[in-house]
C-alpha cells in the first residue's frame, strides 16, 4: 500500500530531508512591505516580501506534490533501523490528521523483539495451514464490480511482474503474500487497531491518520507499507499479543529504509484519471 524511496537505483539509503516547521515556513513571517528593501550583499537587494512569500509557498507546494506522488508501497527494506525516537515522532505527526469531534480514533502498537517473533510465527503458521477467520471489518465488495476487479488485477500484475513471478506460479505468489505476515522483514513493525464500538466514520478518520503516517515517513526518507493482510487473522493477533477483545485489527505497517536494489520496490500502480472521480455541478 505505501512508501518513499530515492529515485537513484545506486542509493542504498535515501537522504533524509529536513522536516522542521521552520524549514517549511521560511518566507512567511516578518514581512514589512512598507520598509525599504535592505541590502543583503554587494549589489544584491532582498526580494520584495510578498513575492518572497509567494515563492516560498510555491516551493513548499511543489515539495509536497513530489512527496505525495513519489510515495509508494515499499516491500523490501535494509536491516539498518531508523534512529531512536523516529517512530514516536512519526505517529505524533500522523495524529495531527483531521478527526470528527476530535475523537482521534485508532491506536498504533509497535511490535518488537519477542512479541514480534511470536506474532509473525503464529501468522505464518496460520497462513500455511489454510486457516481462515472472520475479519473485524469488511473491505472488498461482494461481488466485486468489474471496474474495481480490473484495478485489483492490474495491481497484482504490477507486483508480480516486478518480481518475475508468472501468473500461474501459485507457489511464488503465495511466498510473496506470506511476506506480509513478517512485515516484509522491515526493522519496524506497527499494528493498527481501533475501538470496535466506533462507527464506520471513525475508519475514515483513521485512514487520514494512516496517510499522514506514510507521508511523514516519506518525508524522512523512509520506506513504508500498510499491510491489510493482517486483518485476515484478528482473533489470532489479539490472542497472541494479549490485546483487548474490544480492539478491532485494522492493518499493519512496515517501516524502515527502502532497499532500492530490490526488484519488488520498482512496483508502481496507476491512479484513476481526474474524470473518473471528480465532477463539477452548477
Amino acid at each position: 500500500m505505501a512508501s518513499a524511496s530515492s529515485s537513484s537505483a545506486d542509493s542504498a539509503r535515501p537522504a533524509i530531508r529536513p522536516t522542521s516547521p521552520a524549514h517549511h515556513a521560511a518566507g512567511h513571517e516578518g514581512a514589512a512591505p512598507s520598509a525599504p528593501s535592505p541590502r543583503v550583499g554587494p549589489g544584491l537587494a532582498a526580494p520584495d516580501a510578498p513575492h518572497a512569500a509567494d515563492a516560498a509557498a510555491n516551493a513548499s507546494a511543489n515539495d509536497f506534490a513530489r512527496l505525495v506522488n513519489n510515495r509508494h508501497s515499499c516491500r523490501a527494506f535494509l536491516p539498518e533501523p531508523p534512529p531512536a525516537g523516529t517512530i514516536e515522532r512519526l505517529v505524533t505527526l500522523a495524529r495531527a490528521a483531521p478527526s470528527g469531534a476530535n475523537l482521534q480514533p485508532g491506536e498504533f502498537i509497535l511490535v518488537a523483539e519477542a512479541a514480534r517473533e511470536r506474532l509473525c510465527t503464529a501468522l505464518v503458521d496460520a497462513w500455511r495451514s489454510g486457516a481462515r477467520e472472520a475479519e473485524d471489518y469488511t473491505y472488498f465488495p461482494e461481488p466485486m464490480p468489474l471496474a474495481l476487479r480490473k484495478r485489483q488485477v492490474a495491481a497484482a500484475r504490477a507486483l508480480y511482474d516486478a518480481l518475475g513471478v508468472a501468473r500461474d506460479d501459485r507457489k511464488g505468489r503465495d511466498a510473496q503474500f506470506e511476506r506480509n505476515f513478517r512485515f516484509f522483514d522491515a526493522p519496524l513493525a506497527l499494528l493498527v487497531t481501533i475501538d470496535a464500538k466506533l462507527g464506520a466514520g471513525a475508519y475514515m478518520d483513521l485512514g487520514m491518520t494512516l496517510h499522514g503516517l506514510l507521508l511523514a515517513a516519506a518525508a524522512e526518507g523512509l520506506g513504508a507499507c500498510a499491510i491489510g493482510a493482517l486483518a485476515l487473522y484478528p482473533r489470532l493477533i489479539r490472542q497472541t499479543l494479549g490485546l483487548d477483545p474490544a480492539r478491532n485489527i485494522v492493518c499493519g505497517v512496515a517501516l524502515g529504509y527502502a532497499d532500492e536494489r530490490a526488484p519488488v520496490n520498482r512496483t508502481r500502480t496507476a491512479r484513476s484519471t481526474l474524470d473518473d472521480f471528480f465532477t463539477v455541478l452548477r
